[in-house]
């Protein structure tokens, strides 16, 4: 029943876990509110949070959970992809602690984590399809085991997570806008105004162009009513997630179809909208597949999926070196 410490430092969330034999027993998560001021993450900044915040993230985690230092068998720590500055802090902490134990340390690659925290709270079949949405990426992952996944779709511009906070900040909403998005679209008609969908043959999606046709909508309307966008923010916002989510829709559909797959996961930070998950299950119902979704507390960055990813790696003993360093730009 292998114990391990978990530690997620891929952007402005400051993240640790404990993973007892495949359950989380703690997952500590603290955000940086510095950033609210300045629109979005500065990078130079998330990593000075960072090291303010490791070690109480850490200390709370393996209380939380009840155990001694130690106990612990091996650390998980997130290796890339993210902030290289951020990055470096979670690693090189991980490092410490693993000389200091003397205990193995496993690198995890941050969207394969999303991937696995479905694993969590269940055991999706294999293979099956990932749809992972988040801040950064935008992807269709064909998830044949644990440690073997490939990716057959993935964004070519803009990620929806971004498509989501852009247009909130055209819309005059703060940062992080995606969830105000969602906030205001429980209350809008989806159907009343009508916004492009990205054009892109194949798995791969486009939402770069949504984000200038919100522009140019908002630009065009203040002009004969400057209060238009407040007046009417439910349903712009209802309408841009609707959009959104459609072109996912018709995405995941198209690769289910293409591979003969009927268990579908979601996953990622933009997986906590309520539009999202609501729309994924009742396609589920649909087409009679089988949909799993993370608690909200695996959807964004988190070191309980790191924890459970890492506990499937520690299994094959796919261990790292300290001379493992951190890769912002990592694949699948």
């Amino acid at each position: 029943m292998p114990v391990l410490l978990a530690i997620e430092s891929s952007c402005d969330d400051t993240s640790a876990a404990i993973c007892k034999d495949g359950k989380i027993l703690a997952n500590i998560t603290t955000s940086q509110a510095i950033h609210i001021e300045w629109g979005g993450v500065v990078p130079e900044l998330a990593s000075r949070e960072h090291l303010k915040n490791i070690v109480f993230v850490v200390d709370a985690a393996i209380k939380h959970a009840k155990i001694h230092k130690n106990e612990i068998d091996g650390i998980a720590f997130t290796q890339g992809p993210g902030l290289i500055g951020a990055l470096m802090v979670g690693v090189s902490f991980a490092k410490a602690i693993a000389l200091v134990l003397d205990i193995p340390l496993i690198s995890v690659n941050h969207m394969q984590a999303h991937v696995m925290a479905n694993f969590i709270d269940a055991e999706p079949a294999f293979p099956h399809l990932c749809l992972t949405v988040s801040g950064g990426h935008t992807q269709i992952v064909l998830v044949e085991s644990p440690n073997k996944m490939r990716v057959i779709g993935e964004t070519i511009d803009d990620a929806a997570g971004e498509a989501f906070d852009k247009t909130a900040k055209i819309l005059g909403l703060p940062y992080p806008g995606g969830p105000l998005v969602d906030k205001h679209a429980q209350q809008g008609n989806p159907l009343r105004f009508k916004f492009p969908e990205g054009k892109v043959e194949g798995l791969n999606f486009s939402f770069s162009g949504l984000k200038t046709a919100v522009l140019y909508f908002v630009r065009d309307h203040i002009v004969e009513e400057p209060d238009f966008v407040v007046n009417n923010m439910d349903d712009i916002c209802a309408s841009i997630q609707h959009t959104i989510i459609a072109v996912l829709m018709k995405k995941i559909t198209m690769a289910a179809e293409m591979h003969g797959i009927t268990t579908i996961t979601l996953a990622g930070g933009v997986s906590a909208n309520s539009g999202l998950r609501s729309a994924l299950q009742q396609l589920g119902e649909t087409k009679g597949w089988k949909v799993h979704i993370p608690a909200f507390q695996y959807c964004t960055d988190n070191a309980g999926m790191i924890g459970i990813a890492g506990y499937y790696k520690f299994l094959e003993k796919d261990f790292c070196d300290q001379t493992v360093e951190p890769i912002a730009r990592l694949g699948i």
